[in-house]
């Protein structure tokens, strides 16, 4: 059957799992006795007429998440706490290539809520009044609509470069759920884990579609994104010149002059807030070059006013409050699809892209450099190391000298060599090969990239 709408599933919980789903949103929809005139993506643990017993469940697991996640700053007991978290969600090592399909005691406890305690009943009770083709981009209400009936198709889009045994089923063997995978070390894990391979459909990552078209040669606003963003991460001109045949080959066209504009760097703070003291340290180290206009630094800050209020501080306590507007600035926004939407329109302008290796290691196939900040778990740990496979990515200097290796970096180079990489080897239209799959039945994979 082909349909026009999906109901799309995330969870409000950080921001990854429901920046997979923004991309789609053109296809999201939600029952009608909702009552809801512009519908939107549906958030799993928080909808209209949730039950409080669903909202417990939820929040008791979302809260210890985040509270771990800040206290990993506190020496002794808050590392000793993450580690102990980080031991229950960690991904084994994927080599040697072996069978990985026993399922483990997170995912045993998982299953206990949704059979016994009924997690996730009431929202599949609630969909299957009108049954259209499931896309969930986490696990927990994949599961739960298939231990609750749910009578239409199930998708799973996977969020990270690779996953934990905890994304598929108790017996996977028997599952009905089809997997979206945005890599190819996901496909080759979901194997390991016991999906059958015609269970499995290699799409990519959904990037968002304001910033990349459905056709690879109708490109010309990324491409020509991505040449001014070359001009700006070499302005010696040492990679232009070496590479000169092979930027024409990839963007169509050589690039010649000298950037007339400065270095724009956005620094993004994950869903937990957790590392905005890198924020500070880089307000301050590059305070002189963001006041001569040499760099534009963009704080982003999500959804947390607290960490908006730490930053306008830091900004007035370097006498940057008066190059608000011009060469700093802070995105907040208090509503996660209007922040989405707002940073993805910030991306047109972003030259690197500072951030742990979170969902946005995938923004590299904008073109995008991604500065890593350090990581926060074990998927993060992979997410950097297919940032250094794709050679899209480096890790950051010590934030207190950013000025130091920033400015070294550009005049080598080398971010502009990690700009040209991730949008040659990176995927970049999931969220097309998605729909295609969905909504057209059409088997659609992942062609433009295989290196990983």
């Amino acid at each position: 059957m082909n349909f026009t709408k999906a109901y799309v599933i995330a969870v409000d919980m950080g921001y990854g799992h429901q920046r997979a789903a923004y991309p789609l949103k053109d296809i999201s929809t939600t029952p009608e006795s909702w009552n809801i005139a512009d519908p939107y993506i549906i958030s799993a643990n928080n909808y209209p007429g949730i039950p409080k017993k669903d909202v417990k469940m939820w929040n008791s697991g979302r809260g210890v998440y985040e509270w771990i996640s800040r206290m990993r700053e506190m020496p002794f007991i808050g590392e000793r706490l993450f580690a102990l978290m980080n031991y229950f969600q960690r991904i084994e090592h994927f080599y040697p290539k072996r069978d990985l399909s026993k399922s483990s005691s997170q995912l045993d406890y998982l299953y206990f809520l949704i059979k016994k305690r009924g997690l996730g009943k009431h929202l599949v009770h609630e969909l299957n009044k009108n049954p259209l083709p499931m896309i969930t981009t986490f696990f927990t209400p994949a599961f739960s609509a298939e231990v609750h009936g749910y009578k239409g198709e199930i998708y799973c889009l996977c969020t990270d470069t690779d996953i934990s045994r905890a994304w598929v089923p108790q017996h996977p063997e028997n599952s009905r759920i089809i997997y979206l995978a945005p890599s190819h070390r996901v496909q080759e894990r979901l194997k390991a884990y016991g999906v059958s391979p015609e269970k499995i459909i290699t799409t990519g990552f959904p990037l968002p579609k304001e910033l990349v078209a459905p056709d690879t040669d109708k490109d010309t606003l990324l491409r020509s994104v991505v040449l001014r963003r070359i001009m700006r991460l070499d302005p010696t001109g040492t990679f232009r010149e070496k590479f000169k045949d092979q930027i024409k080959a990839s963007l169509g066209t050589e690039v010649y002059g000298s950037p007339d504009e400065p270095v724009s760097v956005a620094f993004a703070i994950g869903g937990a807030a957790a590392q905005y003291q890198i924020g500070l340290d880089v307000i301050k180290s590059l305070a002189p070059d963001i006041k001569n206009g040499k760099v534009k630094l963009n704080l982003i800050a999500g959804v947390s006013n607290k960490i908006y209020r730490i930053f306008e501080q830091a900004l007035k306590k370097e006498g940057l409050d008066l190059f608000r507007g011009k060469g700093v600035d802070i995105i907040y926004h208090p509503q996660k699809m209007d922040y989405f939407k707002e940073f993805n329109h910030l991306l047109l302008d972003t030259d690197i892209l500072w951030t742990k290796p979170s969902e946005l290691s995938f923004y590299a196939g904008l073109g995008l450099p991604i500065l890593i900040a350090p990581t926060l778990g074990s998927q993060e740990e992979y997410n950097e190391e297919w940032l250094h496979v794709v050679n899209a990515g480096i890790g950051q200097g010590n934030p207190v000298y950013t000025r130091e290796w920033l400015f070294d970096w550009l005049e080598s180079g080398i971010l502009a060599n990690h700009a040209l990489n991730g949008f040659l080897n990176v995927s970049k239209r999931g969220a097309y090969h998605i729909e295609s799959v969905v909504i057209k039945n059409k088997p659609e994979q992942m062609q433009d990239i295989h290196l990983v």
